[in-house]
């Protein structure tokens, strides 16, 4: 293996596990990288212990003096960015490139999280004479986040800087794919000078996260992942009276509009698709064409011909994902979708071992095939004709999932209508990948999203801790 076995990380230091490891493999060529343990509810209990044990002094200090550690952790995120990167393109598949851009997205996210002083000042007023009311925002205690495998970096920081900051300990479960990225994350907090015990991780599968669910000393758990999956963890969580945020799976819709530029769509479509191995819930999983776009179609088809697997396209997750993907491809075809562009059977050479899909292009799908409403999660972009706008954003609201709607217009009405119409939480006009920057917050509609309100940005202040209202007289 080319790193060490992992550990769990509890109280500032690695853990052994008594668990069965399980093996981590690099989608990118199949070596063997290390391997991860899959916890035991005597792990949980022992991290969730040490989230206990920390939160009082950790709770106490001043939101500044939180925050100052932060400030060193986002040099050190910039410091080890290449090293960063290395991890993340090695575990996820995802290029270099791409995973520079999820580095320096944490770093953002971080950077946020430091200028919490400016965004959470509390409120005061004098109600009546003599009567003074004022709220603050208190830390809620040992709280929890579970992640995927597609963003290793960027996703866990869309809830730990802010979390920590805000004055509360965590116990975190990466995705047991990718789990390297988290344990560097540990080792970086603690460099930075977060004390032991706010910060810890416990590796493992379908089993710890129900444990997580179910802990009644974890106060509030956030989850990215697939619907199937955040729905139970919701429900789950709830049950055992967590406050839960827990953000899905999406299919979303990129409606093209005659009077679209062509080059510009054609190349933003393409890299929406594509990016990240399309395995991410903001890819354009499916192009409407509206009306005589034909001529976008072809060229949507020439920018995807130029994303080159093992070059400028990564790796998908693994052999059963590239599995699924391929036949979704296949099912399509069969069912009468036109292939303008076949990515199935891809190999890369040198990389032969790799679990790679080439972009690809379906033309003719129709809403009543599976591929039209199943979440793919692959460099795939299929494409379904409409007459006109209306149409389009019906399909569009069909659907149940509710993450991400673009259009590509020229037409400032048209674009009114459609960011008025479209039911999902997050909007692009000519953008085809809507994701807010800082501080504005990431979060879905309908099925992309279970729970009330955003994951991050100004909102995730709302989550993370609890208003305490004091009301004070004082007598002369």
């Amino acid at each position: 293996m080319k790193y060490v076995p992992l550990d769990n990380y509890i109280n500032g230091s690695p853990v052994a596990s008594a668990s069965s490891p399980l093996q981590v493999t690099s989608p990118v060529n199949g070596e063997a990288l290390s391997s991860v343990p899959t916890s035991t509810p005597e792990d949980l209990q022992a991290a969730v212990s040490a989230a206990q044990a920390a939160f009082p002094t950790w709770s106490s200090l001043t939101l500044r003096q939180r925050c100052d550690i932060f400030y060193s952790y986002r040099n050190l995120l910039q410091d080890n960015l290449d090293e960063l990167a290395l991890i993340c393109h090695e575990e996820n598949g995802k290029t270099i490139g791409e995973s520079k851009a999820e580095v320096l997205k944490a770093i953002e996210l971080t950077e946020l999280a430091c200028s919490l002083p400016n965004l959470v000042s509390g409120e005061s007023l004098e109600v009546s004479p003599g009567f003074d009311c004022s709220i603050q925002q208190a830390p809620i205690g040992v709280v929890s986040c579970i992640t995927p495998f597609n963003f290793p970096i960027m996703v866990p920081h869309w809830t730990i800087p802010m979390a920590l900051a805000l004055g509360n300990t965590m116990v975190f479960k990466p995705s047991e794919q990718v789990p390297l990225s988290g344990n560097r994350i540990a080792e970086l907090l603690t460099e930075a000078g977060l004390p032991n015990g706010v910060f810890n991780i416990v590796h493992g599968n379908k089993s710890i996260v129900e444990a997580i669910c179910d802990h009644a000393d974890i106060k509030a758990l956030t989850f990215v992942g697939s619907t199937p999956v955040a729905r139970a963890v919701y429900t789950r969580g709830t049950s055992s009276l967590k406050r839960v945020l827990a953000m899905g799976g999406a299919k979303n819709h990129l409606i093209v509009m005659p009077d679209a530029d062509v080059e510009y769509t054609a190349a933003n479509v393409a890299a929406s698709a594509c990016g990240c191995a399309g395995q991410r819930c903001m890819a354009a999983a499916t192009m409407v064409a509206v009306g005589a776009v034909d001529h976008i179609v072809e060229q949507v088809v020439e920018q995807s011909k130029a994303l080159v697997p093992g070059e400028n396209l990564g790796a998908v997750i693994s052999a059963s994902a590239k599995s699924s993907i391929e036949q979704y491809i296949t099912e399509a075809e069969e069912q009468g979708a036109t292939v303008l562009l076949d990515g199935r059977n891809t190999t890369v050479d040198g990389y032969e071992a790799g679990t790679y899909v080439g972009p690809t292009v379906l033309d003719n799908v129709t809403p009543q095939m599976r591929i039209a409403n199943a979440e793919v999660f692959g460099p795939v972009l299929s494409i379904i004709r409409a007459s006109d706008l209306g149409e389009a954003i019906e399909l569009e609201n069909g659907s149940p999932y509710g993450n991400a709607a673009v259009v590509y217009t020229q037409d400032g009405q048209v674009a009114k209508q459609f960011a008025k119409q479209a039911s999902a939480g997050m909007i692009g006009v000519n953008v085809g990948v809507p994701v807010p920057r800082e501080p504005f917050g990431f979060g879905g509609w309908n099925d992309s999203r279970f729970g009330v309100g955003d994951i991050t940005g100004r909102g995730s202040i709302q989550f993370w801790t609890q208003s305490k209202k004091i009301t004070s007289h004082w007598i002369e």
